[in-house]
């Protein structure tokens, strides 16, 4: 019984492919899905990447958030079966691969600076 039920979850977790690659400092919108009971809904974990680790199916990533003053860290696997879907909202320039040094800044020392992301151009059309 309980190995139908690992493949069950197996096959509701979200593929790495769907997953965006993600670096530390890339602010994300992770969407969860919660059950409460016998109900089930969506919740959104919004925060900076300071972490990524492992390879393969043991890779996971770290988000933090500030909420109401209190850092707040959450680690994801990349194929869990809670994750429904991954956000990617801005990409940050750091210079370090984790970003531990955040903990302890608060305000403006916590900001990091954006890093601008210009799309892939498109071959031109080819008139006839």
């Amino acid at each position: 019984m309980a190995k139908k039920k690992q493949t069950e979850q197996k096959k509701t977790a979200p593929k790495a492919s769907e997953i965006p690659a993600l670096k530390p400092g890339d602010i994300v919108a992770v969407n969860l899905r919660i059950r409460e009971g016998d109900k089930e809904r969506t919740q959104t974990f919004e925060g900076t990447v300071i972490k990524l680790r492992g390879a393969g199916e043991n890779r996971s990533f770290t988000v933090r958030k500030v909420s109401r003053g209190y850092g707040i860290e959450r680690i994801f696997p990349f194929l869990s079966p809670v994750i429904t879907s991954v956000e990617l909202k801005r990409h940050s320039r750091v210079r370090r691969a984790k970003l531990y040094y955040l903990r302890g800044r608060k305000g403006r020392g916590a900001q990091l600076k954006e890093r601008k992301v210009e799309p892939k151009a498109r071959p031109a059309a080819v008139e006839e």
